[in-house]
């Protein structure tokens, strides 16, 4: 790659629909206390890291994480990116894992192996939701060439930009969920994305 950007992609902090098992997707749930505690565990991690800009999922628990860090580290305001939105998952955003097992037992094994072939009614695709967060990685890249960014987002955002980043098809399995907090570098330019082992970060509290 000619002059990318490195870029640390992360989780963002925990919320009350993370405790409780229930599908977020587009719905806006803030962080809980805990949430804001691992926000700010992380500023203190990424202190030495070099980052110029912070970007972020517009959904308030992306963007809240994010905007704490940036405070923390005197960073400008996060710039957000609507292809940085978890997926949409359309009608069962707002159900329990534990009533969906009842209801939909076959999209709830698929949900619970995150397994990016699920089809969601009224939600996004595979390709529709993969596409608009390659879209997203490709403008990091382009405005931030030679640069480190911090990147906020989502659970099933990251399965998509793990898989795209390693050269995997889109719909493999990767059989691992990203804990809240947890950080994935990557090099991006405006046409391409890959792996890095990136500097070592250590993981806030849980």
């Amino acid at each position: 790659m000619k002059n990318p950007a490195s870029v640390c992609v992360t989780r963002h902090g925990e919320t009350d629909w993370n405790v409780s098992g229930i599908l977020q997707g587009w719905t806006d749930i803030p962080l809980n206390d805990k949430g804001r505690v691992q926000a700010r565990a992380l500023a203190a991690s990424f202190a030495a890291a070099g980052f110029v800009a912070v970007w972020s999922s517009p959904l308030v628990r992306s963007s809240e994480t994010a905007e704490i860090i940036a405070a923390a580290l005197s960073l400008p305001t996060p710039t957000l990116h609507d292809g940085l939105r978890e997926r949409n998952f359309g009608a069962v955003q707002g159900v329990s894992k534990a009533e969906l097992a009842e209801l939909n037992p076959l999209l709830m094994q698929q949900i619970v192996a995150r397994n990016p072939a699920a089809g969601f009614v009224s939600g996004e695709t595979l390709d529709e939701f993969a596409d608009r967060v390659l879209v997203a990685l490709h403008a990091i890249g382009r405005h931030h060439a030679g640069q480190r960014v911090l990147v906020i987002t989502h659970g099933w955002t990251m399965d998509v930009i793990t898989r795209h980043a390693s050269g995997l098809p889109r719909n493999t399995i990767l059989n691992f969920k990203r804990k809240n907090g947890e950080s994935v570098w990557l090099e991006a330019t405006r046409h391409a994305v890959r792996s890095t082992g990136g500097p070592p970060v250590a993981l806030p509290v849980r």
